[in-house]
């Protein structure tokens, strides 16, 4: 699972991406994308790691890529900009970083401070970028139907320009091209092209220590069903420099219990639809990230395609039910063990011991 940090420039995106890391902040004017592979917090496998003492627990994780801060005021910028974010089509979600913090040392983008702005003009430049993309590819579709081919492709290729016709069609309305798609096979048509403004998202609204709790009003400018995180970067990326124990005393002087960056992280995982169930095998406790909806013997297959081959049941019961009833003799007394088919959907939180055969 991959995320893109995106953000204008002095957005402090870099900051956040180097707190959620524990990399350097990359140099000012960098071109290059960062990676790094972030953990997903899970107070579950806190919990259990006290339960079972495993010798190793593995938590799920992100892969988090950074883009370079975005200057859409110069031509020259904009382009470059278009190209790194052509880069992002195979990733499963993005983050929006908006800056709302002052500070006189790093001068604001466009010379103000307006975090609505900024969000706009990120989400016209993503629309924009989508309106190339579609634009090339109806030209193509267009000269493909008129070559010799089979009946049946001629059909396919008419079924989709008509389809990209219409997306096109709501990218220069400004309408979301999600309007245009009704069935599964027409997301199913687009999916390889990795229309950005189709993606999930994130927002991120970068404050200053004392605006942690700054309210802002982004109505008409994203859906109200989009996650907006407020965070302190600088603070982020200060925790994360520090060990636990200094941790700990910095956050009780603050006056918080725990750094925002792992509530982001969980809020990233949340909206890219993917949940995670745990297994406890050979002395390691793992969690293992699925889309929701997944069955019991795809879920068997992420373990190991030898699981999933040779499948036979999945004993399961859950980690809350665990926790409540403080062991799982206990869990088994209470009727809380189960035997699930391969068609079982798996369910967050799911502690599961695959039964197989090869």
């Amino acid at each position: 699972m991959k995320v893109a940090l995106i953000g204008l420039l002095e957005s402090g995106k870099s900051t956040l991406f180097a707190g959620l890391s524990g990399k350097a902040i990359p140099p000012v004017g960098s071109t290059k994308i960062e990676e790094a592979t972030v953990p997903v917090p899970d107070a579950r496998l806190d919990w259990l790691t006290n339960y079972y003492k495993p010798k190793k627990t593995t938590y799920a994780t992100i892969d988090c890529l950074d883009l370079p801060g975005f200057n859409f005021t110069d031509e020259h910028d904009r382009a470059a900009a278009r190209r790194l974010i052509n880069q992002i089509r195979t990733t499963d979600l993005l983050v929006l970083v908006v800056r709302a913090f002052e500070n006189p040392a790093v001068p604001p983008y466009r010379g103000s401070i307006d975090p609505a702005r900024d969000l706009k003009e990120l989400k016209t430049e993503l629309l924009l970028t989508d309106l190339e993309l579609v634009t090339t590819r109806v030209e193509n579709l267009e000269k493909q139907i008129h070559k010799p081919a089979q009946a049946h492709a001629h059909d396919k290729d008419k079924t989709e320009l008509e389809l990209q016709k219409k997306l096109q069609q709501a990218i220069e309305s400004e309408k979301p091209i999600s309007t245009v798609i009704e069935t599964v096979g027409q997301s199913e048509m687009v999916k390889s092209l990795g229309f950005l403004t189709l993606k999930p998202m994130v927002v991120v609204v970068n404050t200053g220590e004392k605006q942690l709790d700054a309210k802002l009003d982004f109505t008409g400018v994203i859906d109200s069903s989009v996650p907006v995180i407020t965070l302190c970067a600088e603070l982020e990326y200060e925790l994360a420099q520090l060990d636990a124990d200094s941790r700990r005393e910095f956050m009780a002087d603050l006056g918080i219990t725990e750094p925002e960056a792992g509530k982001f992280v969980n809020s990233c995982y949340s909206a890219m639809g993917v949940i995670s169930f745990l297994t406890v095998v050979s002395d390691e406790l793992r969690a293992w990230p699925i889309k929701q909806g997944t069955v019991a013997l795809d879920a068997a297959g992420k373990v190991h395609t030898d699981i999933k081959r040779g499948f036979i049941k999945a004993e399961i019961f859950s980690f809350d039910d665990l926790k409540k009833f403080g062991s799982e003799k206990a869990v088994k007394a209470a009727g809380k063990i189960r035997l699930e088919g391969k068609d079982y959907i798996v369910r967050d939180g799911d502690i599961i011991n695959f039964r197989f055969n090869v």
